[in-house]
């Protein structure tokens, strides 16, 4: 039997060994092994088991005196020592012993400039069909003569002793000096993807490569546009256009002269999926993607999208030729348009503004949206997320360093940013309604065609930000959010509350000059 060297990582197994094979034998091994069922139109349907989401408190990375000074240690960037990770190595090992092993060898980074290569071995069958979907598949010749850079081993059902030094079962450990990632104790597939993009925003921004949590897409013009964004904000939605070529979903590299996509398929939410508003998404869902954590109608196998009782993070991963309009080489010219995506629940935001380069850079840094009440238990109003450059949980680095990379690129690219309010008007989230989709969508046109700019802009008072009096397709009340609520004095008090809590986030970046300051939120002497 080949081995495909495992044993030079101490790896031996009595079960078999499976390099690269296609989809659909992967699908049937997860369904032998009882891992999943098949939808009606042939996705593989998984369930995570307890964890649902990432464990961002099960997250570590190992500390040696070569990476010490690089990374940003703190809440999200947690040390731990090189004999924990040996620990947490040696148990994987053990663990894979009698299993059956799937090997993915692939790429992430589309350039190959600034491409690296990942080696993942899983237990299952269907989280090695979930990382092949998302990463860059290897040609004939490419896999002869693959050699990793980066060894991810992935076993959810390997329990660790947190008495080791672990906050719990579960353990995410990448070690960057030796290029390593374990994941242990936790089903959720998108610690494998995230995990890569961790890896990627630690070694790209030392090659002076801008790493972004964004989706892009590009027009027959060569326009190429940039949608930043949180979970739930639409990134995935609104990237995905029929009348423009989607680059990549999540997760870029902004080089000198071009953009390019790490990844090789999309990972999409897919709670209240509907044909009607995502139709691209709707169709992706077949046989070769995996859904994580839905539910299917027993009488017709069809997937209800609309059922959050396992998660509201529900999630379908699949290759990136399941859409029918993409950017095949998944790379673009450098943009011309740039989203800031806030799905803001308090109503407040304008849902479309034009932002200066000082805003720009505060609204980056922000990483705004917000939690709906009633989502999590105690939740009773909106809740105010702030995350790093759209990315918090991802970035190694000091912020600072990917906030200066994000300035100079806009700024030698001569780019529009726009910041997109793709949440509630008229009213908090149970009061107002969400803004349409189609207003969205013709914001977005009108931005990326240049409509807006040409057109008279006002500036609204509690946010310092320039909203349109005019955009083609778009009611002109709704523009400005004020007038869409019916009581005055309850949208001041909910914008001045918003704009303390920007205030308040960003009392933590010390080092950010007065100008870009100056420029978020707040009345104005």
């Amino acid at each position: 039997m080949d081995t495909y060297g495992l044993e030079e990582y101490g790896i031996e197994t009595s079960g078999s060994i499976f390099r690269n094979i296609p989809p659909g034998s992967l699908v049937e091994k997860a369904l032998l092994k009882g891992e999943g069922r098949l939808s009606r139109a042939g996705c593989l349907c998984i369930e995570t088991g307890e964890r649902t989401g990432r464990s961002p408190n099960d997250k570590y990375i190992v500390d040696t005196p070569a990476v010490h000074d690089l990374i940003a240690w703190g809440k999200v960037n947690k040390p731990i020592s090189r004999e924990i990770c040996d620990i947490v190595y040696q148990k994987i090992v053990e663990h894979f012993k009698d299993k059956d092993l799937y090997i993915f060898d692939g790429y992430a980074g589309a350039n190959p400039k600034y491409s690296y290569a990942f080696r993942i071995i899983n237990e299952k069958a269907s989280q090695n069909l979930f990382i092949s979907n998302l990463l860059i598949k290897p040609t004939p010749r490419e896999l002869q003569h693959f050699q990793e850079d980066f060894l991810i081993l992935v076993a959810p059902d390997c329990k660790m002793d947190p008495s080791i030094g672990l906050n719990s079962e579960a353990a995410v450990i990448i070690d960057y000096e030796r290029h390593l990632v374990l994941i242990a104790g936790t089903g959720y597939s998108g610690e494998i993807k995230k995990s890569v993009f961790c890896v990627m925003n630690f070694m790209l921004p030392q090659k002076n490569v801008f790493t972004m949590h964004c989706s892009a897409n590009i027009g027959n013009d060569g326009n190429t546009a940039l949608f930043f964004g949180l979970s739930g904000t639409g990134k995935t939605t609104l990237s995905a256009d029929p009348n423009r070529k989607l680059i990549g979903d999540d997760e870029h590299g902004w080089s000198r002269t071009s953009i390019f996509n790490f990844e090789g398929g999309c990972y999409a939410k897919c709670i209240g999926l509907s044909k009607e508003n995502e139709p691209e998404i709707w169709d992706a869902v077949r046989y070769g993607a995996v859904a994580e954590n839905v539910k299917l109608f027993e009488d017709s196998r069809v997937i209800d999208f609309n059922d959050d009782s396992i998660t509201e993070n529900t999630r379908v991963g699949y290759p990136l030729n399941f859409i029918a309009n993409i950017e095949p080489k998944g790379v673009g010219p450098i943009p011309k348009t740039i989203f800031f995506l806030a799905a803001d629940a308090f109503g407040v935001l304008p849902p479309i503004s034009k932002l200066d380069k000082n805003s720009a850079a505060y609204h980056f840094v922000s990483g705004y949206t917000s939690k709906l009440a009633g989502t999590e238990d105690g939740i009773t109003e909106p809740q105010a997320t702030f995350s790093t450059c759209f990315g918090e949980p991802f970035l190694p680095l000091d912020p600072l360093l990917y906030s200066q990379q994000f300035q100079r690129r806009v700024e030698k690219a001569g780019a529009n940013v726009f910041l997109i309010n793709t949440g509630w008007v008229g009213g908090s989230y149970g009061v107002g309604k969400r803004i349409p989709l189609k207003y969205t969508r013709a914001m977005i046109n009108a931005a990326i065609n240049g409509e807006l700019d040409y057109v008279a802009y006002e500036t609204d008072p509690f946010f310092n930000l320039n909203m349109p009096k005019f955009c083609p397709g778009v009611p002109q009340e709704l523009l400005n959010p004020k007038t869409t609520w019916l009581n005055k004095e309850e949208y001041d008090k909910t914008a001045e509350k918003l704009v303390k809590m920007f205030q308040e986030n960003f009392k933590q970046y010390t080092n950010f000059p007065e100008s870009v300051i100056k420029a978020g939120p707040g009345k104005k002497d």
